[in-house]
């Protein structure tokens, strides 16, 4: 590496920091370092940096996520894809079915994406006028993913969103309003959910659509 290179990546240390502890960086997560992802000379140096150890910067969202991926794929790299791979497909059901909920809920067309806002307090005032959608609440807070062990809607719905807010998938900008937004870990997550869809032949699309359409019937 030349010591211009060595220069310049001094000030993206911690953006490579991120990318290699598995961040997924967008504008919402981080606008700083997502800025400079979207400069492609620094996303250059910072592929340069990356490919010296065998990874490299992917992207989801139609280019608006950044996460590190291994630039070649040999036995030990299969084996930690594989186990990634395996953890988000036994978080799938729950989360699906807290997007699907979130959506309902809140009466919007399209399910949650980078940057939406989710209110808290609107949220469960419906899911608490709404017996089906606290049957549902329940259910999905008691998934191992949540491991909820309450009866209450309203210490249900505060774990699920906190276990969501570790898991990178919202933030919650301000520690004194029930406010979160979405990070663009979901719109990955919606990318996997398609890929799973295309490979697998699972139809999730079709079947979510049956079920919302059913729920409403």
């Amino acid at each position: 590496m030349s010591s211009t290179t060595q220069t310049v990546l001094v000030g993206q240390g911690a953006l490579i920091e991120s990318l290699l502890r598995g961040e997924f960086i967008c504008r919402t997560s981080n606008e700083e370092a997502w800025r400079a992802l979207k400069s492609p000379v620094t996303r250059d140096n910072v592929e340069q940096y990356l490919n010296q150890i065998n990874r490299t910067i992917a992207s989801a969202g139609e280019g608006e996520v950044f996460f590190c991926g291994y630039q070649q794929l040999g036995d030990d790299e299969r084996k930690v894809i594989s186990s990634q791979f395996k953890d988000i497909c036994n978080a799938l059901i729950p989360l699906v079915e807290w997007l699907v909920l979130v959506q309902e809920a809140s009466g919007q067309d399209a399910p949650l994406s980078e940057g939406a806002a989710v209110r808290v307090s609107e949220l469960q005032m419906r899911i608490e006028d709404t017996p089906a959608f606290r049957e549902q609440l329940g259910k999905i807070s008691h998934y191992r993913l949540f491991g909820s062990t309450s009866t209450q809607v309203d210490a249900q719905i505060k774990l699920v969103f906190k276990r969501l807010v570790e898991l990178g998938y919202l933030l919650r900008p301000n520690a004194e309003k029930q406010i979160y937004i979405a990070t663009g870990k979901l719109d990955y997550l919606y990318e996997v959910i398609r890929f799973i869809d295309e490979t697998e032949g699972l139809s999730l699309e079709a079947q979510a659509e049956t079920a919302t359409q059913r729920d409403l019937i």
